[in-house]
């Protein structure tokens, strides 16, 4: 098999711990070029990882290296929208970090790239491939629960990265919820099989923060009369970090982190909960690698795209009215 010729834009810190590693384990894959804007950061991985190649300039790598199929981007979320459509008006397959963009009218500009070059676009929300999550999702897939009517999503833990972008709104886009939020509302739409939207309503606190959330409670009602809340937080005073998902249905729940699976049968409520199944941690780390697995199978074809553009802007549309809910105090409502 003639490998597949990935780049990596941006080197940040899930370049370094998860897709360096995954692709350089990788035998049917050639890490071709790497680019940051930081230059002595690229010819220090560069060396570690023998990659011939490396770039403070996009443009410039584009253009020096046509035969380049992929490119994972992992730059800060403002670079998104500009990087993405570079590499899909460049031919180029894309793999891009949660979230798409900065917000709905940047990333339809990302899908349409996408579109009008026939190339794929997934985004990095690795938590649909963690073990537990996946498992969760066939139990509701396969009808076991029976209609999912409400779903419970959390992530609670330290701020993800102590650089100043990170907290800057015009740079980030927003907070706590856009860093983990959102990929937690990813999971319960995905869970759900994203139903239309009804309305939002968000509260955002910034007990440690200045111009971003560093807490946020966001409840989404839908047409179809489920509802879905997310809770994240920097800043709740609790020892550990806290990640969950809760899937309610008529005939049972199903909930992660721990995995355990409820089923009423003739009233009686059963544990069906699959044996032998791996950690959570073990899981996070693994959702990475199995995720990779998807976005390369999807360029050779041997997968379907998981995750995909489209439903990146389902999720997009939501993040938005999250920020204007939390902004003006008021329930937004879908048309």
């Amino acid at each position: 098999m003639e490998k597949t010729k990935v780049a990596i834009v941006g080197l940040g810190g899930i370049s370094q711990v998860m897709h360096l590693p995954i692709l350089g384990r990788n035998k049917n894959v050639e890490i071709s070029a790497i680019c940051d804007k930081e230059f002595s950061k690229v010819k220090n991985i560069a060396k570690k990882y023998s990659i011939a190649k490396g770039y403070k300039d996009v443009d410039l790598m584009l253009e020096e290296n046509p035969e380049i199929d992929a490119v994972i981007i992992a730059t800060r979320t403002d670079d998104h929208a500009v990087t993405a459509i570079k590499c899909l008006n460049a031919g180029k397959h894309v793999l891009v970090e949660k979230p798409i963009a900065i917000n709905y009218s940047e990333a339809v500009k990302i899908v349409d790239a996408a579109e009008k070059n026939r190339k794929i676009l997934m985004v990095g929300m690795n938590n649909r491939f963690r073990t537990d999550s996946m498992l969760e999702r066939n139990f509701v897939k396969g009808k076991e629960l029976g209609e999912i009517f409400y779903v419970k999503t959390g992530w609670l833990k330290m701020q993800s990265s102590d650089q100043k972008w990170f907290t800057d709104m015009e740079k980030a886009g927003g907070g706590v919820f856009i860093d983990n939020g959102i990929a937690m509302l990813d999971l319960g739409l995905w869970m759900l099989g994203f139903p239309e939207v009804k309305s939002v309503s968000a509260i955002n606190y910034m007990h440690n923060t200045k111009t971003v959330e560093d807490s946020n409670f966001t409840l989404v009602k839908f047409k179809n009369g489920a509802s879905l809340t997310i809770e994240v937080s920097w800043s709740f005073l609790r020892a550990g970090e806290f990640f969950y998902c809760n899937v309610f249905g008529t005939n049972g729940s199903a909930t992660i982190n721990p995995l355990r699976i409820n089923k009423m049968v003739n009233k009686q409520i059963f544990d069906i909960t699959p044996k032998n199944i791996k950690q959570a941690q073990a899981s996070f780390k693994n959702s990475y690698e199995i995720e990779m697995q998807y976005f390369l199978g999807s360029i050779r074809g041997t997968h379907t795209p998981i995750s995909t553009g489209k439903e990146a802007l389902a999720v997009m549309q939501i993040v938005d009215a999250v920020y204007k809910s939390a902004k003006t105090g008021k329930e937004v409502i879908f048309k």
